[in-house]
């Protein structure tokens, strides 16, 4: 009895000490996540937050709730996860190829830039405009935030090259060259109709010299396989995609496959890895979610050439939708699987974050800006150095942008 009294105490002894073992190891993981987090740069380098701005219940100085309409970032959240540095995203949906199509929505694009830099003089004791690589690490040093801007869709540009000057004078520092369907610059990775120009079109191609010229960056998310690569023939400087995944990890034609990441590698690029689940995890289908889904598109001509009116109630009837059949989320975890297998395929140089937040960007544990940490500390669990880890969050974009202002000035 007194041996098996003994064995009971041993037992118990070793399993106390195994449990504050590893609670102790999942703390330690966790301060030492935290101290990177805080000491490195973050950038994210796209979200859609401009689309919330103006929205009558949303005020982006003040904490909102992601669950309740409150979009995926605001100044406080940034501050609670640990985000340094933003690309706000000028969005334009595709619409008709037309000139009078290209002025309205160039003529949208001013209004989302004007919208942008008031927001800013708004906001100017907790952030800045940021035009240089230099000027986050300045402004994060002044206790700011810095926001970048980047266009998403080359639409609104119709044929006029000027205005990528224009557009850049404004603070743009990329130009996503399509979204969802073909434009007079390419075709896109998502549209169902035929290829119009079986990739990047003449037009096309000036635009990806203009942008050199200009020291833009070249954005390829959303363009398809032919025209990234007929954009890595053309261009001189190393190109980013702001905000895909890699398809060998989840089958979606928006992801970058092995060929073409190992393509953006040997271009000096960078792919910035998105948390919208379903570029990040194929879910299992949903058939009454995903009609509901399709009925809202269609009626709002998949969100194309709308009104700010008719997109403001087009997303409300989206919204309504999510909430009655709640998508399933992928986890961080998915997430740095992706991380995994870019840098085994061709190193840590190659790989950020571009988190599409606001444009449908969510994972399970990292469902708005407050909780980027998280995707450090997996980070840190998976064995990531804090050199590699800076390199993930804003070293390895900045180097892209650094060599495109560089090349610049040498066409200049």
């Amino acid at each position: 009895m007194r041996f098996l009294h003994s064995l009971k105490l041993v037992l118990l002894f070793f399993a106390v000490t195994g449990l504050f073992g590893c609670s102790s190891a999942e703390e330690s993981l966790e301060q030492k996540a935290a101290a990177i987090h805080a000491e490195i740069l973050t950038l994210d380098s796209h979200l859609d937050t401009p689309l919330m701005i103006g929205r009558g219940e949303f005020d982006i100085a003040k904490r909102n709730d992601p669950h309740q309409g409150g979009g995926k970032l605001d100044f406080p959240r940034m501050k609670e996860g640990g985000l340094d540095a933003a690309i706000f995203a000028v969005y334009l949906g595709q619409g008709p190829l037309t000139e009078e199509g290209y002025e309205r929505a160039h003529q949208r694009a001013i209004g989302i830039f004007e919208t942008i830099h008031n927001t800013l003089k708004e906001n100017q004791d907790v952030a800045g405009l940021a035009l240089t690589p230099d000027d986050a690490y300045q402004l994060r040093d002044q206790g700011k935030r810095a926001i970048y801007i980047g266009n998403e869709n080359g639409y609104p540009i119709g044929y006029d090259l000027g205005l990528l000057q224009t557009y850049y004078d404004l603070g743009s520092r990329y130009l996503g060259l399509s979204h969802s369907r073909h434009n007079q610059i390419c075709d896109s990775s998502t549209d169902p109709e035929l290829p119009l120009h079986n990739g990047l079109s003449a037009f096309g191609v000036e635009v990806v010299r203009e942008l050199n010229r200009l020291g833009m960056m070249v954005d390829v998310t959303h363009i398809s396989d032919q025209a990234f690569y007929d954009v890595l023939n053309v261009t001189q400087a190393p190109v980013i995609a702001s905000h895909s995944n890699a398809r060998a990890i989840c089958d979606h034609p928006r992801n970058l496959d092995d060929d073409m990441i190992i393509a953006l590698a040997e271009n000096g690029g960078v792919l910035q890895l998105c948390v919208l689940s379903a570029y990040v995890k194929q879910m299992p289908p949903d058939p009454e979610r995903d009609a509901a889904l399709n009925a809202v598109r269609e009626k709002w001509n998949h969100f194309n050439d709308l009104t700010d009116e008719e997109m403001e109630v087009a997303r409300a009837e989206w919204t309504e939708v999510n909430r009655k059949y709640p998508r399933p989320l992928a986890t961080v975890a998915d997430l740095v699987d992706h991380v995994d297998h870019v840098v085994k395929l061709v190193g840590v140089d190659y790989v950020g974050i571009g988190t599409d937040f606001d444009g449908g960007g969510a994972l399970k544990d990292c469902f708005d800006v407050s909780e980027l940490g998280n995707i450090t500390l997996e980070l840190v669990r998976r064995g990531y150095s804090k050199e590699d880890i800076e390199k993930i969050w804003s070293g390895n974009f900045m180097r892209v942008f650094r060599q495109a202002e560089e090349l610049a000035k040498q066409l200049q």
